[in-house]
């Protein structure tokens, strides 16, 4: 805990050699030393004439943030010359004598012209208004501000440097955050193709270079440019097929072609690039991104920081592989070159993946044994993630068992025709099934996921990406390479993309244009917070599994603790796992009920009593905290219901849509339970392990699907299916079909093609 001005705040860690940049975004959270550029574009209104006060509050508000985490921040800013254009105005206007006033009329006044103001003589006016409004602003976060007005002359002149760098390291030692301007009172015009000249020499004449110079003087880990694009295009932004960079690197300068500069200021995208590339080379990292943009830019300069995915990172290291940009525009290409495979190819790819997961068993749980070892030498995992991440070699044959039912089930799932209609004569309308398009799976400590999606994709002819969990990564590079090497007997290897990339999940949430479909498999957390950062792309999937078991009054003694058993011992880290036993009142203190206690008992499972359940004990069990709790271990809450009633409204209170089962030997309680319960899956006498895709038939699945939109309860081929409508005609238009037309709407339905009886 550091304190300053009597306010306490927290301090990060933060040291490192200066010499070099960082090579990846996640590393910016590490750096101490920030510069932050704000070009005229960011802090300028749009008329230029004054400040965007609420961006620039904003700004400040973020910069005392970083400030009072420990850092030191330095501001390079712009705003001078607009806020003395607007303080000259006004007072132009009121200089007008009366007279003028009187003689000029009203009609007239109004229209009064303005004389073109110099922009020496507005950046005088301009400084100390500019400078006190920032002071107020940063007083507000009980820190101090210091202004430094500087010209090319001032780097030029070895005493001046000295000066300028001592008072620089003094004032950040104070805490104080230095707010850093060209003079542009005193200023000569910039000399034509006066910069970077070198590494060490780089002429200031725009408050770019002057970021850039200031930068490498201080030995800043961070140049931040904020201007009013979202970062570097390689195109003018706004132009077709225009795309943003994501990182740039020394040398693709080539691939970029420079538009016009911003409506203000005296640089453009092409002297910010010029300037952030010889920052970079002086050792400080760079980034440029949009400080205008009103949803971003009241967290812009944080999240750059904390190494999300904003604007235009500078690095000199170069990745061996694609982007996750260019992996999913391979998988979008792959996939829909896929999709036009007969089924019987794409069949093929999945019957060879079978295949190798047995043949190359060896190799497969080699490099699981790696994951293994490396899990529980970091310790890292809990027990139930250990037993998600081991593979054996039942695992494999039960995987390569489900690809083949995949197989066999796919023949005619990408192109079936689901409804035919004669719209009129010599006009028929299909309704056929597509692929979504490209899919992101992203999975916890489950490399026999893999292969399942991967086969659910090749099946349905969409294009696949796969983000695993670093704990598997040995096990899913090699799973990977599996699958691909069997997409290659019909060359659509590029279908599917591991990313291997540092990409954050947040950031692969946001690739809207490039994702339709995104299915999160792992904890109830991992769901949730993908659910929270998608930006326009649907999530498929549950954040929670709380399965229930109701035992009825006419319960079968034989089934009631097989099927709890299974329920909840069989493999209690699953989402299909119990967690919560309702028990109906009148079982209580019954020998059935003392069986059901005695196996929970044997079997090792922590009872937590609900608040029912717990007023009728004397010694009852700890009182369950939340009856809303997935345990995902040796763990299940018992609560007590007066009836079948009472347990629908229990569940829907607080279960998750999931699965529920009910044990009874009256037809008629079951089917009202089964009708009433509104979960994906509603069991009667059966453990609810059984909702799963290759238990279900389907061969395997992408998850499980509590949505009550597209697809619910194990999901497989059919749920990454959408459909699209194909229209046939013969030079028809509709106005033939007007009250005075010569046409007539049919509608007829038309008999579907016979499905593959194979």
């Amino acid at each position: 805990i550091r304190c300053w001005s009597n306010i306490p705040f927290i301090t990060v860690p933060l040291s490192r050699a200066h010499g070099k940049s960082f090579a990846h975004r996640s590393e910016l959270k590490h750096a101490k030393r920030i510069v932050v550029k704000l070009g005229s574009a960011v802090v300028t209104r749009g008329d230029e004439c004054g400040l965007a006060l609420g961006r620039l509050a904003s700004i400040v508000e973020q910069v005392s943030m970083l400030q009072n985490q420990g850092r030191e921040m330095m501001i390079v800013t712009s705003g001078a010359v607009a806020f003395g254009k607007q303080r000259l105005r006004h007072e132009i206007l009121l200089s007008q004598s009366v007279r003028q006033a009187l003689h000029s009329g009203q009609s007239q006044l109004k229209d009064m012209a303005i004389p073109v103001l110099e922009a020496r003589a507005c950046a005088a006016a301009g400084q100390s208004g500019l400078m006190a409004l920032y002071e107020a602003m940063f007083t507000q976060y009980s820190i101090c501000a210091a202004q430094i007005l500087v010209t090319n002359l001032d780097f030029h002149d070895e005493q001046k440097r000295r000066n300028l760098n001592g008072t620089l390291h003094e004032l950040l030692r104070m805490n104080i955050v230095p707010i850093i301007n060209t003079n542009d009172a005193v200023v000569p015009p910039p000399e034509p193709n006066s910069d970077l000249q070198g590494v060490n020499v780089i002429s200031v004449k725009d408050n770019d270079s002057l970021a850039a110079r200031l930068a490498v003087e201080m030995k800043t880990d961070l140049l931040i440019v904020l201007s009013d694009v979202e970062g570097l295009f390689d195109s003018p932004p706004g132009s077709d097929d225009a795309k943003l960079i994501d990182i740039f690197y020394p040398g693709d300068q080539q691939s970029v072609t420079f538009g016009t500069k911003s409506r203000v200021g005296m640089g453009g995208m092409e002297a910010k690039v010029k300037a952030a590339l010889w920052a970079l080379q002086g050792g400080t990292s760079v980034v440029i991104a949009n400080g205008t943009h009103p949803k971003i830019s009241g967290h812009v300069i944080t999240d750059i920081v904390e190494g999300k995915k904003v604007g235009t990172f500078f690095s000199e290291v170069k990745p061996a592989g694609p982007t996750v940009e260019q992996q999913a525009e391979m998988a979008r290409a792959g996939g829909r070159t896929l999709a036009a495979l007969q089924p019987e190819q794409r069949a093929e790819i999945i019957y060879r993946l079978a295949d190798l997961l047995t043949d190359q068993r060896e190799e497969i749980l080699l490099a699981n044994k790696k994951d293994l070892e490396e899990a529980e030498n970091k310790g890292r995992l809990a027990l139930p993630l250990l037993k998600r991440l081991s593979l054996s070699t039942s695992k494999l044959n039960s995987l390569a068992i489900g690809l083949r039912q995949i197989a066999a089930s796919s023949q005619d799932s990408v192109g079936r025709v689901i409804r035919r209609t004669r719209i009129a004569k010599d006009l028929d309308l299909e309704q056929v099934t597509v692929p979504i398009g490209v899919l992101l799976v992203i999975f916890e400590s489950r490399p026999d996921c893999l292969p399942q999606v991967s086969a659910l994709a090749i099946a349905s002819g969409n294009g696949l990406l796969l983000k695993g969990g670093k704990e598997a990564a040995h096990s899913n590079q090699i799973l990977h390479h599996l699958t691909q090497e069997a997409l290659s007997i019909h060359g659509v290897r590029d279908a599917v993309q591991l990313v291997n990339t540092r990409e954050e999940v947040e950031d692969l949430c946001r690739l809207d244009k490039l994702i339709d479909l995104i299915i999160p498999r792992g904890s109830s957390q991992l769901v949730r917070n993908i659910q929270k950062a998608a930006k326009g792309i649907p999530v498929m999937g549950h954040s929670e599994g709380i399965c229930h078991v109701y035992v009825d009054t006419d319960a079968s003694v034989e089934k009631v603790t097989r099927i709890i058993r299974d329920s909840k011992c069989e493999y209690p880290a699953a989402c299909n796992a119990l967690e919560t036993l309702l028990i109906h009142r009148d079982l209580l203190r019954t020998p059935l009920f003392d069986q059901i206690i005695d196996m929970l008992r044997v079997e090792q499972v922590k009872i937590h009593a609900g608040p029912k359940f717990a007023s009728y004990l004397t010694f009852s069990p700890s009182e369950v905290k939340s009856l809303r709790t997935e345990y995902g271990d040796l763990e299940c809450c018992i609560e007590v219901v007066d009836s079948v009633q009472e347990a629908v409204e229990h569940i829907h209170k607080y279960g998750s849509s999931h699965t529920d089962v009910i044990i009874t030997e009256n037809e008629k309680t079951a089917e009202f339970f089964l009708q009433h319960v509104d979960s994906a899956c509603v069991f009667w006498n059966a453990s609810t392990r059984f909702s799963d895709g290759y238990r279900f038939g389907l061969g395997a699945e992408v998850g499980i699907s509590t949505s009550r939109i597209h697809a619910r309860g194990p999901v497989g081929i059919e749920g990454l299916l959408t459909t699209k409508w194909l229209l046939r005609g013969n030079n028809h238009v509709v106005s033939d079909f007007s009250e005075h037309g010569s046409m007539k709407y049919l509608h007829e339905s038309l008999p579907l093609p016979q499905r593959n009886a194979n």
